[in-house]
């Protein structure tokens, strides 16, 4: 088995949305294919970067793909003759100095979970499938439940206009939804919490993400005003990187908390549960794979947020998106989040997939599934 190409194309979003931190209207995503040969036939694999981070193509034209294609092709090779992504990883890996992981987590993990579509698809499993065999210590699923994003800010929306979009996702089968946070006034922000709990009817149907944008003179307003309403998680209500302010908006607020789709190596998800007073049996540690250096990866973190007994029940993936949904369900994680019309054809999961009570089943399609999205899939077949 051998990669033959690796292509990358960027995708503007064109969306109005905005949360707590910054517009959506300029923002930009790499969308990837990589084609290998199993020595009997070839095999397209694809991946997209989220839609919260800009294209990637630069660093991966000029440095990781270079790389992966000018590998001997033993190297990347396990001992049954299939490429081995974390062999892959290390090839990208060459010449990279340590930090600053960013800049290359996004564009090395993009590629390498288009090489796992790839390699699903040479051997006819779904993903979810092929990571159970590949990583066997954990409790696959072909079924997972999956919570709502949305309540988004956006030009004349009221919050009215918030308690339809919320009655829509529930009517289509949605049971817990997740809404912006921190992008108003504290006495605006919490007449939207308010009307969200009255349209789900329930507090634990109702989380909230601040996207790491609450400013230092109110987070703890915010902790203080918000802690009695009993909410599922509160999201990333400072900056992914503030462990000592985490610690004390925890302390005043003591509910769930939630972080880490910002962060991007397994020191910085130790450096989470270890200094950011996050609490294993209560608080959510959420991990955006393709961007966090791909699914090999994440099976390492897995194991070292083990060692300090962090269970898989405690961890999401970040993305919802047809890749976190094979990667929960094939890891045995807590949930997975869906964002249906929101990010435009890069929303949602397969078409022809229903919600019941929640819950997504998985189809039998090989890879990663992108093939039941037709408007997504007319742009990865357009890849050049």
């Amino acid at each position: 088995m051998k990669i033959i190409d690796i292509k990358e194309n960027s995708i503007k979003l064109n969306l109005s949305l905005s949360n707590s931190m910054f517009s959506f209207k300029e923002m930009t995503t790499s969308i990837v294919k990589v084609v290998i040969d199993d020595g009997a036939n070839t095999h397209t694999g694809y991946a997209f970067n989220s839609t919260g981070r800009y294209a990637c193509g630069d660093q991966m034209r000029n440095r990781f793909i270079p790389r992966l294609l000018n590998a001997n092709d033993n190297v990347l090779l396990d001992d049954d003759g299939c490429i081995d992504t974390m062999k892959a990883l290390h090839v990208m890996l060459v010449g990279e100095k340590p930090g600053g992981d960013m800049e290359r987590s996004v564009p090395i993990g993009t590629i390498e979970t288009a090489l796992w579509d790839a390699i699903a698809k040479s051997q006819d499993l779904p993903l979810y499938k092929l990571l159970s065999i590949k990583f066997p210590s954990y409790t696959p699923t072909n079924k997972m439940f999956c919570y709502v994003g949305g309540g988004y800010y956006d030009v004349g929306k009221t919050v009215d206009d918030l308690k339809d979009e919320i009655k829509r996702n529930f009517d289509n089968g949605y049971r817990l939804m997740k809404i912006k946070i921190g992008g108003a006034p504290i006495k605006e922000d919490i007449l939207r919490v308010e009307a969200a709990i009255e349209a789900t009817g329930s507090a634990e149907k109702v989380a909230l993400d601040a996207n790491g944008g609450l400013k230092e003179s109110n987070y703890l307003d915010y902790a203080k005003e918000l802690s009695p309403y009993g909410l599922k998680w509160f999201e990333e209500p400072t900056h992914p990187s503030n462990f000592s302010r985490y610690n004390e908006f925890i302390n005043l607020y003591g509910n769930a908390v939630a972080g880490g789709e910002n962060l991007y190596s397994i020191q910085d998800f130790l450096n989470l549960a270890k200094y950011g007073g996050f609490r294993e049996s209560q608080d959510i540690m959420q991990i955006d794979v393709p961007q966090s250096y791909g699914i090999s990866y994440f099976n390492e973190v897995l194991k070292e947020l083990k060692a300090i007994n962090w269970d898989v029940s405690s961890i999401m993936p970040h993305g919802g998106n047809q890749m976190s949904l094979h990667i929960a369900c094939g890891f045995g994680l807590s949930m997975c989040e869906a964002y249906p019309n929101v990010f435009g054809v890069f929303s949602g999961y397969d078409d022809d997939y229903q919600l019941n009570d929640g819950y997504l089943e998985l189809n039998d399609n090989p890879g990663i599934g992108f093939e039941g999205q037709n408007d997504l899939f007319n742009l990865f077949k357009n890849i050049e």
